[in-house]
């Protein structure tokens, strides 16, 4: 069984992160791009290892008490493994910790097992961005309330179908 490790993404995975953008997106980040998201002070960055190896990562920015969700990527060799999970719960906490009342986020809109993820955390589609991306729309989404007891519940019940 493989060691899967939560934690804050830092510099030195910037190569490794560039790889599973390559991989995944027409359009991946840059490795400047990381470094910018990693200097800003309202961002917070968690990676998540396999066995020791970067295997995936998500981003969230901190403006008030909303919380974007600026990325989530799990590298393909991956996938079906939970990961992406894994690094919401960690996203929505570090949101829940900086006093977030909302979540949001753009998901592209062909991405529908993206999007799967997204409604698991509570998170409705609420509109569309045409031509957000270079070569699609994407769907906006957001969970309100995320402060409540009610939501609280809702992560207990993620965090407990991950053991």
């Amino acid at each position: 069984m493989a060691t899967v490790l939560l934690r804050e993404l830092t510099t030195s995975d910037l190569e490794a992160a560039v790889a599973i953008e390559t991989a995944v997106y027409s359009q991946p980040w840059s490795k400047g791009v990381f470094e910018d998201e990693l200097a800003q002070p309202n961002r917070v960055y968690l990676g998540v290892d396999v066995d020791g190896r970067l295997g995936g990562y998500g981003g969230v920015m901190l403006v008030g008490d909303e919380a974007h969700i600026t990325t989530v990527v799990v590298h393909p060799d991956h996938r079906q493994g939970r990961l992406g999970t894994r690094v919401m719960l960690g996203l929505v906490d570090a949101a829940l910790d900086a006093g977030a009342r909302s979540l949001t986020l753009e998901v592209r809109s062909s991405n529908t097992a993206a999007q799967g993820l997204y409604r698991r955390f509570g998170m409705a589609p609420v509109g569309v961005r045409k031509g957000y991306y270079l070569d699609e729309d994407a769907v906006i989404m957001w969970a309100h309330d995320v402060d409540g007891s009610e939501y609280s519940e809702r992560l207990a019940a993620i965090r407990e179908g991950m053991l």
